[in-house]
């Protein structure tokens, strides 16, 4: 019993970290256990019994396969466990969600015992996690004239897994713990350093905010046990910045409730809140597992005698507080009324956190029993040849007669499914669309194979035309969490039937490029939706939506993903770009001139940001359409040109075949399909039968916005604010303030430029500045450290080839090595140029950091409190935000520039140049 002595040892291991024993998932070590429950004189017996009723992984681990097995001996009488009754073995099969036990009650519904067969259909019909493989078999035995296979398919075209489950409680009593103040970004609930634990639930857990909280939180549960703790976002949104899966389940771990007595550490039901709402990419999440988000907006801005927003000295609003949510206030959900109350008093209305579908996702405890729940009952009335029941709440549909579309109104519309036919869909209709593609990504990857076993999902589902499974945000070092962690995720996910970075087999080198850089190349077609597990899954090329790791393995599972058509907001630009800024600047003034036209409202936030950008090719339009999940929006939309959207797809199809060329492709040829539908949709455009996506001329906008590029003297500077005395305008990416601030005179500690802000031009612009600095100096020094990581290895191999890396290895101290990649993430800096690896690098801020108390000036997106660099026991970390230039050159002074330093430091060099397209981006 070599594996249950392991086994033994490693719970010992974890009682000194405070942690209950790992649960199981692996086939060997079960059935060690079940060996030990048949042995009635083994002294382990007991605590075996423990080990597989209750710490067993459902879905399709190879351990559920085993358990589910022993399960179908008991119940046929072929083993007998005196503590596990036929009666009980069936209880624990409906807690094992599918897979393996769907197959084993199907054996027992259909085979010949009718005692056993009428209990197994009655477990069957509560499940919903069924495939194709499952349908079939119900389907032939249908046909073959079975009558319990007739009896489950009444009950499933019912939607009696539905509609015999409690209703939704109609008065839900919380109190209040205020997670912090201003806008709460994932990582407070899910730090990205810890992401190597996010697979082993329990130990992740144990990073929600802070053990200080985490013991408020557990004191709020002792004096309040009948109400469930809501964590808040005073003055801020909750969950932004991050599409994180293991936030909300952590948050679920410590507020919500178990999910079943039979699964450890999956939790349900969190309750969460913000003064400014949830963050759409959180919120989706929150629905995932069947929770609820709340918009308290319990601070609002006071108002002169013309109705005018009273503003202080900064030009801020002034806010008042509407109602009180301090923590350990007592409140009531009521959802019925819709309404929240304190005692007898309303507060607010909260109907938009209980539509009739989020009602659904709260009965059934998670998003995903509805999705499948409905192709269940789709397949089931087919099969029976009746119309489908009207169970479950209608799609809203929304259609405005003399209306034209927006970009995103028409992709949605193009991609739905399950609509009525011929109706035009506008914005607030709640629609299933197929997705066309997903990616994974490292860190969140373990979290997704996990949510794929649980729904029991074996293969990617055939209307997807292409995923990836990334390796970037562990690309910095290859520690021993990263190769105990990420050989395993790769061959799951290879064998799901994604490409994927690292090649379980070895038979190409680690690609370690940026996942949104590579998703941004496998979307080869505009009128494209693309599901992504990070927040930064912002194309421009299609319609893209970070996702959460259940999202993504929802939409690997079933090629689909199901969400309300969001609002949009139109971009246009006027004006001429000056030679010496960089688009990156545009990129911040965008921002900063949106929030001035419109008195401080993000008009951006929730929303498409559909961006007529026109002329850029996709690598450089990217940094703008990326930049939008800081913009708070939902997602966004790049207006092209037609030839420059042919020249992008062109750019896209050249590094497919390098990734074929690589040998990464696999045997469904995924890769070379991706190539001919590019092929296609160039000779569309050409041709004149489909050009590029444009809005209709009278679609209708939440807002328009127009930035005056004229107004783009300095380079611009996203600030986190560290020592605002208002600690909800800290760490926000609101505060965009112009070189000249900064007087030349403020320190700069660490320079870095990379990640997904970057493309090419990026990393010949710092090649092009060294030049320059070394014929103005006659050397090249650096004051502060630079670390450099380009996105991905075609940049690297593009810049070799033109001679820039040369120069930019010229300069170094460090380059990285992907036959010796590092085995420890830096503690500590030199003043000198490091070329990293390809990846995240500093942005993910899981392995590379910056030293604690730096002031870090990046290209990165990344300005979260401890994310880049933490805090010092003297000094607060900061990381500003800003274009390659000003990063090199902060990092050769060791401070900020002025403007004359910076001008003549760029002098000659082809800084990214944008100008508005000529054209009318309409149909």
């Amino acid at each position: 019993m070599n594996m249950y002595n392991d086994y033994l040892q490693e719970i010992e291991e974890r009682k000194g970290q405070g942690l209950n024993p790992k649960p199981i998932d692996g086939a060997e070590l079960l059935s060690e256990i079940i060996a030990q429950i048949k042995d009635s004189d083994n002294a382990e017996r007991e605590e075996s019994l423990k080990f597989f009723t209750y710490n067993t992984v459902p879905g399709t681990t190879s351990a559920a396969g085993v358990k589910a097995a022993f399960l179908k001996e008991i119940i046929l009488g072929e083993s007998i466990v005196k503590e596990i009754t036929p009666a009980f073995a069936f209880e624990l099969l409906s807690h094992m969600k599918g897979g393996p036990s769907i197959e084993v009650l199907l054996d027992l519904a259909l085979g010949n015992d009718a005692a056993i067969a009428t209990e197994a259909a009655k477990v069957l019909k509560m499940q919903f996690f069924l495939y194709e493989a499952d349908t079939a078999r119900l389907e032939v035995a249908y046909k073959s004239g079975s009558a319990i296979a007739e009896d489950i398919l009444e009950s499933y075209a019912k939607a009696e897994f539905f509609t015999k489950l409690p209703e939704v409680v109609e008065e839900i009593k919380v109190v209040t713990y205020i997670a912090g103040e201003g806008d709460i970004s994932t990582d407070l609930l899910s730090p990205g350093n810890q992401a190597h634990s996010r697979s082993d639930r329990e130990l992740h857990g144990k990073c929600l905010i802070s053990p200080e909280a985490q013991d408020e939180i557990q004191a709020l549960q002792a004096q309040h046990p009948d109400k469930s703790v809501m964590l808040i976002a005073e003055k801020g949104t909750m969950g932004v910045g991050s599409s994180r899966m293991s936030g909300v389940n952590n948050v679920a771990l410590w507020t919500g409730k178990k999910a079943s007595p039979y699964v450890p550490f999956i939790n349900i039901a969190p309750i969460v809140a913000g003064t400014n709402g949830i963050s759409p990419i959180f919120l989706t999440t929150v629905d995932v597992t069947g929770g609820i988000g709340l918009d308290l907006k319990n601070w609002v801005k006071v108002l002169d005698a013309n109705g005018e927003a009273v503003r202080n000295e900064n030009g801020d609003p002034v806010l008042e507080e509407a109602y009180s949510v301090a923590t350990g206030t007592v409140l009531t959900i009521n959802t019925k009324t819709k309404k929240l109350y304190n005692g007898d008093k309303e507060l607010i209305d909260i109907s938009k956190a209980f539509t009739p579908q989020k009602m659904e996702f709260i009965k059934a405890g998670g998003s995903y029993a509805i999705v499948f729940g409905k192709k269940l009952q789709t397949f089931a009335s087919k099969t029976l040849g009746i119309d489908i029941l009207p169970v479950f709440a209608p799609s809203k549909e929304v259609s405005i007669e003399g209306q034209g579309l927006t970009a995103v109104e028409k992709i949605f519309n193009k991609n739905a499914v399950g609509t009525t036919p011929g109706k035009v869909l506008h914005a607030g209709s709640d629609v299933r669309v197929e997705v066309n593609i997903v990616g994974s990504q490292d860190t969140t990857g373990l979290m997704t194979s996990q949510e794929l076993e649980s729904m029991a999902a074996t293969v990617i589902s055939p209307i997807v035309d292409g995923a990836y499974q990334s390796g970037c945000h562990t690309a910095s070092v290859w520690d021993n969490k990263s190769k105990a962690n990420i050989p395993r995720l790769m061959k799951f996910m290879n064998d799901f039937g994604l490409i994927t970075a690292r090649d379980p087999k070895g038979e190409y080198l680690a690609m370690t490029d940026v996942i949104h850089k590579v998703l941004n190349d496998i979307t080869v077609d505009e009128w494209a939706i693309i599901i992504g597990g990070d927040s930064h899954t912002r194309m421009s090329k299609g319609v893209a939506f970070g996702a959460d790791s259940g999202t993504v393995a929802l939409a690997l599972a079933t090629g689909e993903a199901s969400m309300p058509i969001p609002e949009s907001v139109k971009v246009t630009f006027k004006g001429n770009m000056k030679t010496y800024m960089d688009f990156r600047d545009v990129v911040h003034a965008t921002q900063s001139q949106m929030l001035k036209q419109f008195g401080g409202e993000n008009v951006f936030q929730g929303r498409i940001i559909e961006v007529h950008l026109g002329t850029l090719t996709a690598d450089q339009a990217f940094t703008f359409t990326d930049w939008t999940a800081e913009m708070k929006a939902k997602a966004s939309i790049c207006i092209s040109e037609d030839e420059t959207l042919i020249e992008s797809l062109m750019i896209a199809k050249r590094r497919i075949q390098i990734m074929i060329d690589k040998g990464m492709d696999n045997a469904k040829q995924v890769l070379k399909g991706l190539i001919t539908i590019a092929d296609n949709r160039i000779a569309a455009i050409r041709s004149g039968e489909k050009p590029a996506l444009t809005p209709d001329a009278n679609a209708k906008y939440y807002a328009e916005v127009e930035i005056d590029l004229d107004l783009v003297e300095e380079p611009m500077i996203a600030d986190p604010d560290v020592n605002n005395a208002d600690v909800s305008k800290r760490y926000t990416h609101d505060t965009i303030r112009p070189l000249s601030f900064y007087g030349g005179v403020k320190k700069v500690d660490l320079g870095f430029v990379g990640s997904c802000m970057v493309h090419k031009g990026d990393l010949k612009i710092l090649s092009q500045m060294l030049k320059n600095i070394d014929e103005q100096y006659g050397k090249v020094e650096f004051k502060a450290p630079l670390v450099v990581a380009p996105p991905t290895y075609n940049i690297v191999d593009e810049l070799k080839a033109e001679g820039d890396w040369e120069v930019l290895q010229k300069y170094s101290g460090f380059e990285f090595d992907d036959n010796a990649p590092k085995g420890v993430a830096r503690t500590g800096y030199e003043n000198i140029l490091y070329l990293e690896r390809p990846g995240c690098n500093l942005c993910m801020g899981n392995q590379e950091k910056a030293e604690k108390g730096d002031t870090v000036m990046a290209t990165s997106t990344r300005l979260f409190q401890g994310r880049v660099v933490e805090d010092s026991e003297g000094k607060k970390g900061e990381s500003l935000l800003s274009s390659t230039p000003v990063v090199v050159l902060s990092t050769i002074l060791g401070r900020t520039p002025t403007m004359e330093e910076y001008k003549a430091a760029v002098k000659g060099i082809n800084l990214t140049q944008f100008a508005p397209s000529h054209k009318l981006l309409v149909k």
